[in-house]
């Protein structure tokens, strides 16, 4: 299967623009049990980072990690890594209920923090995490992919700050996966590693609601979850929705499934739909279904007209230098640690709702 039309290991690649000198800000990879990793680590090296390091206690994740990323280093163990004090940030994609504790070992060494989305399974490991940056003053940052990793999605909040569509009023996104069955890892189907499909997928349209909305908190108003055609994994959820009112009067309506079927060019139809006071945008982020090109489409509707912008190559993934940026100024222009922090406790609260609802 090829990457575009796996979702697990999708990992975009944009030009190279980097903020630093070589060898000014090292990172170390550790933790690969999500393709994710890459998509992380392309954005990074493009911005200037140099990639010093890797560790997994897996070898064969390891070779196949240095195959792509010739020239670095293969890590004794974790603790080698966080030792070295040339690294500045530890990027992760490990199973994600081992995500937050890695998180608050790599702040408390004296390192930031860069983990794959969902970066929590449990609103339990989203306070600790809390703690721990509020002791450390580290970052912990999360690769939320489906806005900062997509180049139309970039350039919609771009609109929206320039108010180019007024003031937005509600937003609805659609994130629908390829299962993939034959490759997934057994974690996969084990919820207490995941925490549930509108924790894990969601994650991703909960963080878009809260920067496209610019909403600071929300409260469920429905959420539900479901296996439709999975029997033989009871505990897997193949489908999830879920609805958030905003704290300022917005709102917001998310489906997350794993049903895209095997006839589609691409790993799922991600699309996010924004509606504001003076019109309208829609992402068409991956594919533009039953038309050639690619995705990263942007369509605009306002009273001057209808516009069409197909914007692959030529916007650029802004968040990586940011990032690299904040972490050596301890600024905040990438993404606030209030932000991301909000994010991840949405979709937890929205799981919650929903198990609460089918117990």
């Amino acid at each position: 299967m090829s990457k575009a039309n796996d979702g697990m290991n999708y990992a975009p690649t944009g030009k190279p623009n980097p903020v630093v000198d070589p060898g000014d800000f090292q990172f170390a990879a550790a933790g690969l049990d999500h393709g994710h990793i890459s998509g992380m680590c392309n954005g990074l090296l493009e911005a200037g980072a140099k990639l010093k390091y890797v560790w997994d206690p897996d070898p064969a994740k390891v070779d196949g990690f240095c195959r792509d990323y010739p020239g670095v280093r293969i890590a004794d163990s974790l603790e080698q890594i966080l030792d070295d004090t040339d690294i500045a940030l530890v990027a992760s994609a490990a199973i994600p209920c081992d995500r937050g504790p890695l998180g608050i070992r790599v702040m408390r060494s004296g390192k930031d923090y860069f983990c794959d989305k969902a970066p929590f399974t449990t609103l339990g490991q989203l306070e600790d995490a809390r703690q721990a940056v509020a002791e450390t003053q580290r970052k912990y940052a999360v690769y939320y992919s489906e806005r900062l990793h997509v180049e139309c999605a970039v350039f919609a909040g771009d609109l929206i700050g320039d108010g180019v569509i007024g003031d937005v009023i509600q937003v609805s996104g659609f994130g629908p996966h390829r299962h993939g069955a034959d490759a997934r890892p057994g974690w996969f189907y084990d919820k207490s590693k995941t925490g549930g499909i509108l924790c894990d997928i969601g994650s991703h349209q909960c963080e878009q609601f809260l920067f496209y909305t610019g909403a600071e908190d929300a409260t469920v108003a429905s959420a539900r979850v479901g296996n439709f055609a999975n029997p033989e994994h009871p505990e897997f959820e193949d489908f999830g929705e879920a609805n958030l009112v905003g704290n300022n009067g917005t709102s917001f309506f998310y489906r997350v499934d794993w049903f895209t079927p095997d006839g589609l060019r691409t790993w799922g139809d991600g699309r996010t739909l924004i509606l504001g006071t003076k019109g309208f945008i829609e992402l068409r982020k991956y594919i533009d279904v039953a038309r050639e090109g690619g995705g990263d489409r942007l369509f605009l509707v306002t009273d001057e007209g209808e516009q069409e912008m197909k914007l692959a190559g030529l916007v650029g993934y802004p968040y990586f230098g940011q990032l690299i940026l904040d972490c050596l100024n301890r600024t905040e222009n990438a993404m606030t640690q209030t932000h991301t922090f909000k994010a991840a406790e949405l979709c937890l609260r929205c799981q919650e709702h929903a198990d609460e609802q089918a117990s």
